[in-house]
């Protein structure tokens, strides 16, 4: 009682709990007042994730991903669309990307995107010193050559929960994330809505029958959204997290969304910010028919998951022969002294989500579950092609893949154990620079959410 007294004081959320309680009406209350307390099938509560995430993770995890590591993304963005016939695009200017130009992706990262060897790493050092960058791999042993190959070549296709993007494609480029931020594009209506249908509709294990509130592909409305998130209580607790980490992503995508609004647009300037009624409009319990504060609570679950996964992986990042290469070597170590610093932080939460609940039982059921969940989400990737907005194409492919490589992670407990005691030059767990970046990435993006409902919280205080 008295850590989530303390934990309320330095959030500074014990006053305004006192102000809603004073008006029950207001719309702080209507959006935040099923979000606070013990999380359904976790041993977590808000208030706990708000104080570890907005004072010990964040302000780090935003340091990280300034470097140039982890801010260049290699996507693709002109895949076509595999489920039904896409020709309109965003016409917005606020809906494009800019690509990387060759000279402004650092030349570590282009040289290749799998140097973890520690002999390729300092075999590639004296080739700077020497100003050879050109020659890079011919400058390389033949046994280093031949294991970056191996690495490069290296299939987990079935490890894998997403359908990444060929990084040797010609269509596939590099994009600095600081310049190209997620923010509100313009990009909604029946398109955007076609996306969100698609993945609730066809790949949520949710039954034809049952239909979200406030959907307009449908012509059934539920009266009361309430009724809605019924037929989850039936569902086993995997097909409950499922359909809770994609709805926890969605949310994500709408608190950025409604932080970095275009609020004014003339010929002087663009001013982005927080647009109060539009969160009001994704979250309000009664603008949502009661769905908006399940949703800000599956956004905390989704945080848990991806933040366990974060404690998980960090035997492999604490591998001496892992390399944050970009060919600045002084800065490459002082980054990764930074990263295994966030994972330390990561792993000190106390109250992770176990996902030793998932996946028990039978075993033959479990391994088709299991099979089913990943197969599902792979289909989620691939509908990230069919957003016709690239700016939130780009974004879309990225959070998906990273939870892909946070649920792969977490998949994969025994053979990240093992790495440490293992001397094979390749190890059966791997990740590849585009999942690392992802994953941090995309944790990022839901810790920046998880930051800004402390600011909406403050702003809605005051409207009623």
């Amino acid at each position: 009682m008295e850590y989530t007294v303390t934990v309320f004081l330095l959030l500074g959320i014990l006053p305004l709990l006192n102000s809603m309680n004073s008006s029950s009406s207001s719309a702080a209350h209507r959006c935040f007042c099923q979000v606070t307390g013990h999380l359904d099938d976790c041993t977590c509560d808000v208030e706990s994730i708000d104080a570890f995430n907005n004072i010990e993770l964040f302000p780090k995890l935003q340091k990280l991903l300034e470097s140039d590591y982890f801010r260049f993304y290699k996507v693709n963005l002109n895949k076509p669309c595999p489920f039904w016939e896409e020709n309109s695009h965003c016409g917005s200017r606020n809906c494009a990307v800019n690509p990387c130009k060759a000279n402004e992706v650092p030349e570590g990262i282009k040289s290749s995107s799998f140097k973890y060897s520690e002999e390729a790493s300092n075999e590639l050092q004296e080739c700077e010193k020497a100003e050879k960058l050109g020659s890079v791999d011919s400058s390389l042993s033949e046994e280093t050559r031949r294991a970056l190959l191996d690495w490069n070549r290296h299939d987990d296709v079935e490890d894998r929960f997403c359908v990444v993007d060929d990084e040797e494609s010609p269509d596939s480029q590099y994009v600095d994330l600081l310049l190209n931020p997620e923010r509100f594009t313009g990009y909604k209506g029946t398109e955007a809505w076609q996306i969100w249908n698609s993945i609730y509709e066809e790949n949520c294990f949710k039954p034809n029958t049952v239909k979200r509130p406030l959907n307009p592909m449908e012509r059934y409305r539920e009266k009361d959204g309430r009724s809605f998130y019924r037929w989850l209580e039936g569902q086993c607790v995997e097909k409950r997290a499922f359909f809770r980490l994609v709805s926890g992503l969605h949310a994500s995508i709408s608190v950025h969304l409604s932080a970095r609004y275009l609020l004014d647009d003339n010929w002087f300037e663009r001013k982005w910010g927080h647009n109060i009624s539009e969160f009001q409009q994704r979250f309000d319990e009664e603008l949502t028919k009661g769905e908006g504060p399940k949703r800000l609570r599956n956004l905390y679950f989704l945080y848990l998951i991806e933040l366990r996964a974060l404690s998980k992986v960090l035997p492999f990042f604490k591998l001496p022969s892992f390399q944050l290469y970009t060919g600045q070597p002084a800065q490459d170590q002082r980054n990764k002294e930074l990263l295994l610093e966030v994972l330390h932080v990561a792993k000190s939460f106390p109250l992770h989500f176990d996902e030793a609940s998932l996946f028990t039982g039978n075993l033959q059921e479990a391994a088709k579950l299991k099979e089913d969940f990943k197969l599902t989400f792979r289909n989620i990737s691939r509908i990230m092609d069919c957003v016709g907005c690239f700016k939130c194409r780009l974004w879309g492919k990225l959070q998906t893949q990273g939870l892909g490589t946070a649920l792969k992670i977490l998949f994969s407990e025994r053979q990240i154990e093992a790495l440490p005691k293992s001397r094979s030059p390749n190890p059966t767990f791997q990740l590849t620079r585009q999942e690392i970046v992802a994953l941090f990435n995309a944790f990022g993006r839901i810790s920046t959410s998880i930051r800004e409902l402390e600011n909406f919280r403050s702003l809605l205080s005051k409207v009623h």
